[in-house]
């Protein structure tokens, strides 16, 4: 966890310890940039406000170095600045104040989602679609040899898509899989938006196509 004040890193820490979570504070951004080399984290709770470094740059060089999920944190709950977030560095934001049981549910879902990237990552079979190239032993993602800067999230749901070309995977099947249940549609639909920018940014890059009230499916160019 990620934040300037100290004593709300210790409420949270011993929550957290509580249910069985083995914790680790940092108070600015770069003690938690330093801290991840040598101790790769899961999930990384992250505040916005940090002394030293804009929270979304942290998260950026969070998303190079490490594969861990990411939850905002913060008391900035502006609708710009949640986009933004999202965009680039988050997988989830949660406003201050906040419910402290909401924050152990996230975190729970986070922890499920990196193990399935996780899961994805181990599975070093490349996947082609057209001129889209995904490594997952890599962690990489290129349309002809261009880089695409995906979050965690977005590189796990293009994955999952990838491996079904062609074919419509349900919102169902996709939360399930990159969320677990409960999770709203909505949710979804913000990342589908955020993968499919990215996506048409690029020349040659498969389409993410729609299927009205069914789910959603990936094909070539």
């Amino acid at each position: 966890m990620v934040d300037d004040d100290p004593a709300l890193l210790r409420v949270v820490e011993m929550a957290l310890q509580m249910r069985g979570y083995r914790v680790s504070t940092a108070t600015t951004g770069k003690h938690a940039l330093d801290q991840i080399v040598v101790d790769e984290p899961d999930v990384v709770i992250l505040d916005l406000g940090l002394p030293d470094m804009d929270g979304i740059e942290v998260g950026r060089h969070l998303r190079a170095r490490s594969r861990a999920s990411v939850v905002v944190l913060s008391a900035d709950g502006a609708e710009d600045r949640k986009v933004l977030a999202l965009d680039g560095t988050a997988d989830d934001y949660l406003t201050k104040p906040f419910s402290m049981r909401e924050l152990i549910a996230r975190v729970g879902v986070a922890v499920r989602h990196h193990s399935q990237v996780v899961a994805t990552v181990l599975d070093d079979r490349t996947i082609d679609v057209g001129r889209l190239h995904l490594d997952p032993n890599g962690y990489a993602a290129a349309v002809d040899g261009v880089a695409l800067d995906l979050t965690a999230k977005e590189f796990s749901l293009l994955a999952l898509l990838a491996r079904n070309q062609g074919r419509v995977v349900s919102h169902k099947t996709i939360l399930n899989a990159l969320w677990g249940p409960g999770q709203s549609v909505d949710t979804l639909r913000t990342h589908v938006g955020q993968l499919r920018r990215k996506l048409e940014a690029v020349d040659g890059a498969p389409s993410l196509v729609t299927e009205v009230k069914v789910g959603y499916r990936l094909v070539p160019e």
